[in-house]
């Protein structure tokens, strides 16, 4: 499959945290990806390459500025900007495990 990229629009107050995700440590086979706890498609969504899950497009993140934060915590107002999320379930010595909110790269 040749890697596709898609356009996409991000919404004012996020950005486009990139495309690479790390995979845990001693991450065995088989392996699911979930961006904001929707499946994805391998092949289609992502490729899997070595230990790193390569998306055909942007994970969008939520911009969270120091004012942003100040107003979240006091409660006076909502935000509700983009922000996904991914997460990964596999195997490991035998055992499903799942790691959340995973760190993404350019």
């Amino acid at each position: 499959m040749s890697e596709q990229t898609t356009e996409q629009k991000i919404p004012k107050g996020s950005y486009a945290a990139g495309r690479r995700v790390s995979l845990p440590e001693d991450a065995e086979q088989p392996i699911a990806v979930f961006v904001n706890g929707v499946a994805q498609v391998e092949g289609t969504d992502y490729l899997l390459r070595g230990n790193e899950i390569l998306f055909t497009r942007d994970i969008i993140k939520e911009t969270k500025s120091g004012k942003k934060k100040l107003v979240m915590l006091l409660g006076v107002v909502g935000f509700y900007n983009k922000n996904e999320t991914v997460d990964v379930q596999y195997q490991k010595d035998g055992k499903t495990e799942l790691a959340g909110d995973l760190p993404v790269s350019k």
